[in-house]
């Protein structure tokens, strides 16, 4: 059974509600109504109602059990003003600009899930990935003991032999240009809950350089080395390691020759990238050299599901998306 197929049985059987703020677009009108006839969560649209209900049935998309919220006339607009207020007056925010801000149907989204109402929330097809972090970092902000919101992709390879039945995670290859130690570990840990949460896999995290255990000498070697420690000591009950290369940390008999008694060298789901560079290439080279099955970006360390799309995105990306944000939420 494929990742894919596996967080599809997940969401079904721990349905949540999954705000769709992009609610007047087609592709989101489409996506919900799939999401609600599959049983994968409980999507709300989030837009002027007339508008989605008219391009719906424009569609012949069947949106009579999808609900549909317009945040200016919602029974809990003045609440999210209020909250977002008290949230934001620090940073100047004034009981007026408030009532603005939440008339937007991204804010007013992240307020839902804020509060509660919501599960998490699925945006960025025709909006950019500032619009979707913004108010995710203002309103939502991070986990304990994660400095950084990042990314990762799950890689199904044709290729059993590696990973988990051919199943890694590669991090961070969407979103820090060039992490510090602080934020590479909390990437690492990051990443390590979205194996457990998405894949059901125990992670064996590989912080991954062109070093492996001293055998070069660069300040670059010496960030991923003080990543790991700091790693280390956020988690100890995780299986990581580094620095490692990434021959050492996939293959069994370099890993036991230039690793000897790692827990994770040669045998590694889970690969920390340096920096964005790294991690954007190796993806797309394993996606398209070994036909590997890249499903993300998957947005990690935010205290409640926010995930993006591309705004090239399809209704199945939508689809798709929404029940790996069902998925984190359990």
């Amino acid at each position: 059974m494929s990742v894919m197929t596996n967080i599809w049985e997940k969401a079904k059987k721990n349905k949540k509600v999954i705000a769709l703020p992009e609610g007047s677009e087609e592709r989101a009108i489409k996506a919900a109504g799939i999401i609600k006839k599959e049983g994968l969560a409980e999507p709300v649209l989030i837009g002027i109602k007339e508008i989605i209900q008219a391009s719906a049935k424009k569609l012949n998309v069947d949106l009579s059990d999808v609900r549909i919220i317009e945040p200016a006339k919602s029974d809990y607009y003045e609440n999210y003003v209020n909250l977002f207020y008290e949230l934001r007056k620090a940073k100047g925010v004034t009981p007026e600009s408030a009532k603005e801000t939440m008339k937007d149907e991204i804010y007013f989204a992240t307020m839902m899930v804020k509060s509660g109402y919501a599960d998490g929330m699925v945006s960025g097809a025709v909006h950019s990935t500032g619009d979707l972090l913004r108010p995710a970092m203002q309103i939502i902000k991070t986990l304990p003991g994660i400095s950084i919101v990042s990314s990762s992709f799950i890689m199904e390879l044709p290729d059993k032999d590696f990973g988990e039945d051919g199943v890694l995670l590669f991090a961070d290859c969407a979103v820090n240009p060039n992490p510090n130690a602080e934020e590479l570990a909390s990437i690492a840990i990051a990443t390590a809950g979205t194996a457990k949460s998405l894949c059901g896999i125990e992670p064996r995290i590989a912080m991954l350089s062109f070093s492996t255990k001293g055998s070069a000498k660069h300040e670059l070697v010496d960030k991923v080395i003080e990543a790991t420690k700091i790693a280390k000591e956020k988690a100890p009950d995780l299986l990581i390691d580094g620095e490692l290369q990434l021959d050492a940390a996939l293959i069994k008999k370099i890993g036991d020759m230039k690793a000897p008694g790692s827990p994770v060298a040669g045998k590694a789901n889970v690969l920390i990238f340096p920096d964005l560079q790294a991690g954007n290439i190796g993806y797309k080279l394993v996606q398209r050299l070994a036909k590997a099955e890249a499903i993300g970006p998957v947005s990690q360390g935010f205290a409640k599901p926010i995930n993006d799309l591309s705004r090239g995105c399809s209704v199945d990306d939508i689809v798709n998306v929404a029940a790996i944000t069902a998925v984190q939420s359990v």
